[in-house]
């Protein structure tokens, strides 16, 4: 078990309210005056979530864009955002976040409505936060809905962000595409309230596709497979990794991808496709749900081992999907 997931047990006791879920989702659903409100707060660390030398609006734009992520997994309308921002003395860094957050809230209609500042001691590291507000336009699929003979989907490319942060390293080169993926994540907004009304469980990818999906089968109390072969890969990522085994694993245990996951019955398919071409949006299904317990993975037909990891976890040693463990 990870420190995340102790520190959690810990609060689950002062979560009673049925809005919180029983923290078992990456948002509060709050009923107020009629009004679904769907709430959701993340926070990204330099050295961890973003490198020291990201452009600051690069860094305004990805804290955003991480938690309206989690409002489109819940097919939620965005509302209004609350910011936690530590001021370290360097002005100019300061204005250029503030003139990238300008930027990110313009771009997805979010309105800035408060939150608070703080002074951090000399030499600590950034750490910011972000409360997004969102209202339930529909149905508010959990990540605990899944069934068994459910199918296994995803949205848009994986891996694409690990990549882009290893061209960030300077541990090789890239196209511009990639980068882009990893500081500029594109939170599945319009695709989370189209597929709302059709999913039975719904989260989005942001530890590791394979963590992320051990975690909907926990939390649905079942068995899941996936089929590595069956991972969507970008033509991007395709030229720079390749698309063998160890490339798909890479992919799959990566972070910071922020497409949607979720899990449909097999009856839903025909509806999820047309969704897929209204948006232009590839949605590719990539394994299903069965009864009993864990992660299974094929490739090519045949079954795998599970990697050493799965993905990152908050509170243990680092992965290749956060920048710690550069």
């Amino acid at each position: 078990m990870s420190a995340e997931f102790d520190f959690i047990e810990s609060l689950r006791s002062f979560a009673t309210d049925p809005a919180a879920r029983g923290l078992m989702d990456d948002t509060a659903v709050l009923e107020a005056g009629g009004t679904r409100l769907v709430l959701t707060h993340d926070m990204i660390v330099e050295g961890v979530h973003f490198l020291p030398g990201d452009p600051p609006g690069d860094v305004a734009w990805k804290l955003v864009a991480v938690n309206l992520s989690d409002l489109a997994a819940k097919g939620a309308r965005p509302l209004g955002a609350l910011l936690g921002y530590s001021l370290t003395g360097d002005t100019e860094w300061d204005a250029a976040f503030v003139e990238g957050l300008g930027s990110a809230l313009n771009s997805f209609g979010l309105n800035l409505l408060g939150g608070d500042t703080v002074a951090m001691p000399q030499g600590a590291p950034r750490a910011l936060g972000l409360t997004a507000i969102g209202e339930a336009v529909g149905p508010v699929p959990s990540r605990s809905g899944a069934r068994a003979g459910d199918h296994l989907w995803v949205s848009g490319t994986i891996g694409d962000a690990g990549a882009g942060l290893a061209i960030a390293l300077g541990q090789s080169d890239g196209p511009e595409a990639l980068l882009e993926r990893y500081r500029l994540p594109r939170p599945r907004i319009e695709a989370g309230q189209a597929l709302a009304s059709i999913v039975a469980a719904m989260m989005d990818v942001s530890d590791g596709l394979l963590i992320d999906t051990a975690r909907m089968a926990d939390a649905s109390a079942l068995a899941v497979m996936i089929e590595i072969d069956s991972i969507p890969l970008s033509d991007d990522y395709l030229r720079l990794i390749g698309e063998d085994r160890g490339a798909r694993i890479a992919a799959a245990t990566s972070g910071d991808d922020y497409e949607l996951l979720f899990a449909a019955p097999s009856s839903q398919a025909h509806a999820i496709l047309e969704a897929s071409e209204a948006l232009g949006l590839p949605l590719s299904r990539i394994g299903h749900f069965a009864e009993g317990n864990g992660l299974s993975l094929t490739y090519q037909g045949e079954q795998m081992p599970l990697p050493d990891r799965l993905g990152y976890q908050h509170g243990t040693a680092p992965n290749r999907a956060r920048i710690s463990d550069a």
